[in-house]
């Protein structure tokens, strides 16, 4: 039984407000909600008094007496949070504000790997991070998963994932519900990135999207303040938008998808066929020494002024700002935030998609809108498992479904 699994309607207003503006005073927390002082104030009350919520001291004087902040109890229990990428495993352990406590990444492959062997991992991630935040599973209240690939969400299961099949129907929930009896929710990983900026953000943007490149290409969607799944999970599966009909063939049977011809697989395979061809000395003296290449040593060589990756990391955010302008377009969007590992190549790649969803997109739905990085960064996966987690078991009071 979770601690908020008997409280009213209008209290879980509050702690959910709490959760989404974290560190706020009592007023800040009431006003919004239409409450009488009076009622926000005997509500809050009732709320610490239960052991929900708690004051963490004064905020900044004002002028006046300073206001106390408040916050989610520290004491309600733990959050376990997972990211699972095409090619590395993330786990966290949170506290129910989202401080981070304890997180572990490591390589992995999904496409070789299969769902008994990554999810055990897992789990055993788990079980070290609880123990090492001195944590057990009964003070587990949720668990979030993050999977690349199109999630059936009310069942929690991939549903036909083009890297990873043999994950296809598997049942998540199933495998960790064995050792924990809080409710596990499972989404895309490219929406918990976009839950996690929403929390960041304390659901000051409505209407944004994050871009995930990476092995493959995803999208995030924020609409109205939530998360947007579409009518069977499938919605931000950008990477299969075709910008060239007679570009390379995708794993998805089709020619010319963004994530055939931009995400980092395309980016190491034109890296390497230009040091073979001798078009770039830097990057054929990294294939002698290590035997492959990488988007890592793609992106120091372009550091380091190599002509040809400056060329292959250009025409990759171009490609991928031109998908970018179709759905800055078509949504509107105020801010389009980009993660994942290609990323991590600097500037010119931001530069790139930025001059391209400019060029191509209406001066109207340009004309307010920020393209930059996502500031969560690597954390962003985690941070947005543990607030689907928080927000879902909120929503469910704690009943597993």
């Amino acid at each position: 039984m979770t601690p908020w699994q008997s409280i009213t309607a209008d209290e879980m207003r509050v702690l959910e407000a709490a959760f989404w503006a974290p560190n706020s005073s009592r007023h800040d927390l009431a006003s919004p909600m239409g409450f009488s002082p009076s009622k926000g104030k005997a509500l809050i009350a009732g709320l610490i008094d239960q052991g929900l919520l708690e004051e963490a001291g004064p905020q900044p004087s004002q002028g006046g007496r300073p206001a106390e902040t408040l916050r989610l109890h520290h004491g309600l229990g733990l959050l376990l949070g997972v990211d699972i990428g095409v090619t590395s495993l993330t786990v966290a352990v949170l506290r129910p504000d989202l401080t981070l406590l304890a997180e572990h990444s490591e390589a992995i492959d999904v496409r070789r790997q299969g769902p008994g062997v990554v999810l055990a991992r897992a789990a055993a991630l788990m079980r070290e991070l609880l123990a090492r935040c001195k944590g057990k599973p009964a003070q587990v209240l949720g668990i979030g998963v993050g999977v690349p690939g199109p999630v059936n969400f009310e069942a929690g299961q991939l549903v036909s994932p083009p890297l990873m099949p043999d994950w296809d129907q598997f049942s998540i929930r199933d495998f960790l519900r064995d050792e924990y009896r809080a409710p596990v929710f499972v989404d895309n990983d490219v929406n918990l990135m976009a839950l996690g900026e929403l929390w960041r953000l304390k659901r000051g943007l409505p209407n944004f999207i994050v871009i995930k490149v990476g092995t493959g290409i995803g999208c995030g969607i924020v609409c109205h303040g939530s998360v947007y799944r579409g009518a069977t999970g499938s919605a931000g599966d950008v990477g299969h938008i075709c910008v060239d009909t007679e570009g390379e063939r995708c794993h998805c049977g089709n020619r010319g998808c963004v994530e055939a011809m931009a995400a980092a697989p395309a980016i190491v395979r034109q890296a390497t066929a230009a040091a073979e061809a001798g078009e770039s000395p830097a990057l054929a003296a990294v294939l002698a020494e290590r035997g492959a290449l990488d988007a890592e040593a793609v992106a120091a060589a372009s550091r380091a002024g190599d002509a040809a990756a400056n060329r292959i990391i250009q025409r990759a955010g171009h490609l991928i700002g031109q998908m970018l302008a179709s759905v800055v377009n078509f949504f509107n969007p105020s801010h389009v935030f980009l993660g994942g590992g290609v990323t991590l190549i600097g500037p010119l790649f931001l530069a790139a998609v930025r001059q391209s969803v400019y060029q191509r997109s209406l001066a109207l739905s340009t004309r307010h809108l920020e393209v930059q990085y996502a500031p969560l960064a690597g954390q962003g996966g985690v941070v947005g498992a543990g607030a689907l987690a928080l927000c879902e078991t909120l929503r469910a009071r704690g009943v597993a479904p």
